[in-house]
């Protein structure tokens, strides 16, 4: 791929709107291409569409028509939830064609150097951690991607002493073919996508594209606790330099916590004093802070905290001006987020868990036995068994809705729970979820938390896991 200026007088096809899609297609308006924007929804769905009409860009709405791509197409940027199975995707590639993600074209132009964070979970938690603490250290940093800014738009206003701190899903990544972030953060990998990627291997092969053009003068930041992150570390193919980080062992350098958490403990607050330590290559040694001190509790909260430190210290922070953003991060919504109390019962919304080691994280962070859990989203073809132990010893309850209703709930009977509900469609999404609430509620008692971690993608009945939570909260609020 060229660098962006070189598409003045050129077509470029942009596939999908929503933000992503609307900076792309504004970005290579300014900079002088023939930009044709296509979204296979209707134009009625498609508010951002009259926007970008207005600037003279060609829209097409309501399917993918023929000629849309043709042997005169310079360049094709797909939303990275499109597949790569879908027809005009398909057409591209047989065609010969260029076709990336907005990642790869906002790098193309940054001025900036760019921090990638990627795993299947934590990736939000890690990315506005990161903001913060960098913002404490000075470092100018641009929060973009799946959060904040969209990349291209951080690219555009982006300084050569800025920082883009970026958060990238395997969707993203998977269609890059030059990017290189100067640090390279994997938090995690776990069964999830592979409906999209039809398998782990071709997954895990998206998420290492972080690291590909990485060479000895970048940095990788990777999860010793992790198994695929240990292999990527072991195998000779992240080039970078190396810093690592880990809560259940102690490394040679790196940032761990000492003493180290057994690797079955999910939860933070197990009566163990611990601290995060910082350990230099040549073994020299200093705490940073103690676990207990950090703004938001769990396990998994900690290992976000790490990798956070590690980028952070990556690009050129000291420990000390770390200290004030790990005490002060009270989370991000959706991710184990306090909504209200009503009637001794503790409501928390944790949307954002598409997957069950997500939702296996949320559970283990409350007493056991305590739990009513509503759950159940999109079928990605998973079977769910993994939840069977944690739904014996965490949950009292499941509420269950969505494609996976019947799977989770025939989980649950297995688990042995006495209470499983199976929550069918009402005629809109938000009825079906109030009810669900309703449902929880009225099986859970005082000093009893309903959970929402649904342990699956929204898609199947939500526009997004953040409309769910949404709705969530508000059934909360006005049982």
């Amino acid at each position: 791929m060229f660098d962006p200026i070189h598409y003045k007088n050129k077509n470029v096809v942009v596939l999908g709107l929503a933000r992503s899609g609307v900076s792309v297609a504004k970005l290579f308006h300014k900079l002088g291409a023939h930009v044709t924007v296509n979204d296979q929804k209707e134009r009625r769905l498609c508010p951002e569409a009259d926007e970008l009409d207005a600037l003279g860009v060609s829209v097409i709405c309501g399917g993918h028509p023929e000629g849309l791509l043709t042997p005169d197409t310079a360049l094709v940027v797909k939303n990275p939830g499109i597949p790569y199975s879908a027809p005009p995707v398909r057409r591209a590639l047989e065609l010969g064609l260029d076709v990336v993600t907005e990642v790869e074209v906002a790098y193309r132009l940054s001025p900036a150097p760019i921090i990638g964070i990627t795993g299947s979970n934590g990736k939000t938690t890690t990315t506005t951690w990161l903001g913060e603490m960098m913002e404490a250290a000075g470092l100018r940093p641009i929060v973009a991607g799946n959060i904040g800014t969209p990349l291209c738009e951080a690219a555009q206003i982006a300084e050569p002493d800025n920082w883009i701190v970026a958060e990238l899903s395997s969707f993203q990544l998977k269609g890059t073919e030059a990017f290189r972030p100067r640090i390279a953060v994997l938090l995690n990998v776990v069964e999830t996508h592979l409906d999209y990627h039809g398998g782990m291997d071709d997954y895990i092969a998206s998420k290492a594209k972080l690291f590909a053009n990485q060479t000895e003068t970048d940095s990788a930041v990777l999860n010793m606790d992790d198994d695929v992150c240990r292999r990527l570390a072991e195998s000779g193919a992240v080039k970078a330099q190396l810093l690592p980080f880990a809560t259940s062992r102690e490394l040679e350098y790196g940032v761990y916590v000492e003493p180290p958490y057994p690797e079955a403990i999910e939860a933070a607050e197990d009566g163990v004093e611990r601290s995060i330590v910082l350990k230099e290559r040549g073994g020299s040694k200093r705490t940073i802070l103690a676990v207990g001190e950090l703004g938001i509790p769990g396990k998994h909260n900690v290992s976000d905290a790490l990798a956070a430190i590690c980028a952070c210290l990556a690009a050129g922070a000291n420990p000390e001006q770390l200290i004030e953003p790990l005490r002060g991060f009270r989370g991000v919504e959706h991710r184990l987020e306090f909504v209200c109390e009503r009637g001794g019962v503790v409501y928390y919304n944790n949307s954002k868990a598409t997957n069950g080691t997500a939702a296996i994280i949320a559970l283990r962070s409350f007493a056991p036995g305590r739990v009513v859990l509503i759950a159940g989203g999109l079928d990605r073809g998973s079977d769910y068994m993994e939840l069977l132990p944690h739904l014996k010893d965490q949950a009292k309850a499941l509420v269950a809705l969505g494609q996976t209703r019947e799977k989770l709930a025939r989980v649950a009977e297995l688990a042995g729970l006495p209470d499983v509900k199976i929550v069918e469609p009402e005629e809109d999404a938000e009825k079906t979820l109030r009810k669900a609430v309703r449902e929880a509620a009225s099986l859970a008692g005082p000093g009893d938390v309903v959970l929402l971690s649904p342990a699956c993608a929204s898609w199947d009945m939500f526009e997004s896991y953040e409309q769910r939570g949404r709705m969530f909260k508000q059934s909360a609020h006005t049982l």
